[in-house]
């Protein structure tokens, strides 16, 4: 599940008639796994492009890498989970940590190697073609772990990949994770204006949610930040969360943030004062979360 803003393309294409739910407590199959790595491996080649690298991802993008940077020491072993096309995991190299990154979109891998190799990175970065339901393939130790715009939101079974995350983590290691959440204000205002109801409430599913993609599926969950903390409760501890792109425009809004861009940067403001406090922090497009390894 390719940790670039995949799901950004995604709602920019996304029609009434192409989302649909499972029930709320059915797996996900194989069959509907490898629908979403062909989404990825669909758009891969273009995913460094306007509409999946703006200004809005990069402004939550670089929330996300100073999180990590404070919360993990420098020289550190970190875990990339959906690296998309690497540009994260060149980030997290360059400020001189190790990295391993995964991506269950074998051409989303082909993209950070290749993004690796064009950097002079190798000896500090390995991407690898695996998924988060394929953890437990993994082997090695690793002082950190992050996802970047929701991979995790792809997770068939989160309780698995908490417990393979405790596994791969020191005692003490942290988990950085930015994932969608369910309640986006700004989507729901701008779905429900224009009158598409079931698009606006699309969140609101507690089951898999699957959301077309460049005539493909995306098999989608979408979490409140405690919810999707109780999977991992038996093994980290709690350390923080904030609301990403609350006050400010969601990423794929960008055209509305470039046509109004000094209202939309006092937004912005408003988010980095404000979007860690209580009830404004469950609310946003994504939310960012730190826990640690007990």
């Amino acid at each position: 599940m390719s940790g670039q803003p995949k799901l950004e393309i995604v709602r920019q294409a996304v029609s009434d008639a192409s989302v649909r739910q499972r029930p709320r407590n059915a797996p996900l199959d194989d069959a509907q796994l490898l629908e979403t790595q062909r989404a990825f491996d669909s758009v891969a080649a273009d995913y460094d492009g306007p509409r999946g690298n703006n200004e809005l991802i990069q402004r939550m993008r670089l929330t996300l890498w100073d999180t990590v940077h404070s919360e993990v020491p420098a020289d550190a072993r970190l875990l990339d989970l959906g690296c998309g096309t690497g540009i994260d995991t060149v980030e997290f190299v360059r400020r001189g940590f190790h990295v391993v990154a995964t991506d269950w979109s074998p051409q989303m891998v082909e993209r950070t190697r290749t993004r690796v190799a064009a950097a002079g990175l190798q000896s500090r970065a390995t991407a690898v073609h695996l998924g988060v339901q394929q953890l437990d393939q993994l082997e090695g130790e690793f002082d950190g772990i992050y996802s970047n715009f929701g991979p995790l939101n792809c997770a068939p079974d989160l309780r698995a990949v908490a417990a393979e995350c405790a596994r791969l983590l020191r005692p003490g290691g942290t988990l950085v994770f930015s994932v969608m959440g369910r309640i986006c204000p700004w989507e729901l205002v701008h779905y429900a204006l224009r009158g598409r109801f079931k698009r606006a409430g699309v969140r609101a599913a507690r089951g898999a949610t699957a959301v077309g993609m460049n005539h493909h599926t995306i098999w989608t969950y979408y979490y409140l930040p405690r919810e999707f903390y109780r999977a991992f409760a038996e093994h980290f501890s709690l350390q923080s969360y904030r609301a990403l792109s609350l006050f400010m425009p969601p990423p794929y809004l960008v055209d509305y943030y470039r046509r109004r861009r000094r209202w939309c940067e006092r937004l912005g403001r408003l988010d980095d004062r404000l979007g860690a406090t209580p009830l404004l922090r469950d609310m946003g497009d994504h939310f960012l979360i730190v826990m640690r390894r007990r």
